[in-house]
């Protein structure tokens, strides 16, 4: 979701929801501690330079329940940033903080929106230089189960 499409979202919303990939919803007490633009220039595994910028959302959450970010708020922090920062219309990357099988780090998620809550959605890591690596992106996956018995060798055939 690019930063154009939140801000469209934010004016005609009331209230502000964050749902996590699990169908949760972040604590409406969270705070939006950074927006941000995050640059990273690297070298995929096939030699080539890449650079990529992204809008970077910050969200948190402390024990001031009664804490609750409005959309005009959020909107006026995003113009605010667009502004010192020189934000482009870029794509916009989360960051929360998340508790899964006993391990609490920062994830990273992908945003959407369903006309009602923002959607953090999960990303994934990925090779970027596939023709590079000798990689098949469409690698074929077969069934031991259906492989042709008279095809495979026996033991008696000497062919292992």
């Amino acid at each position: 979701m690019k930063l154009s499409e939140v801000k469209t979202a934010l004016k005609k919303l009331n209230t502000i929801g964050f749902q996590l990939p699990n169908g949760k919803l972040v604590p409406k007490h969270f705070h939006v501690t950074e927006v941000g633009k995050i640059t990273k220039a690297f070298i995929d595994c096939g030699g080539s330079v890449r650079n990529e910028e992204v809008a970077n959302f910050q969200l948190w959450n402390a024990n001031d329940y009664d804490h609750r970010l409005q959309p005009e708020k959020l909107l006026n922090i995003i113009e605010l940033s667009e502004k010192i920062l020189k934000l482009e219309d870029l794509e916009i990357e989360i960051e929360y903080q998340t508790h899964s099988d006993g391990l609490d780090t920062i994830g990273k998620f992908a945003l959407d929106f369903d006309g009602t809550n923002f959607l953090l959605t999960n990303t994934q890591t990925d090779c970027l230089a596939l023709d590079q690596c000798g990689i098949s992106k469409n690698k074929q996956f077969l069934k031991l189960s259906d492989l042709n018995a008279e095809s495979c060798c026996t033991p008696e055939s000497n062919c292992c």
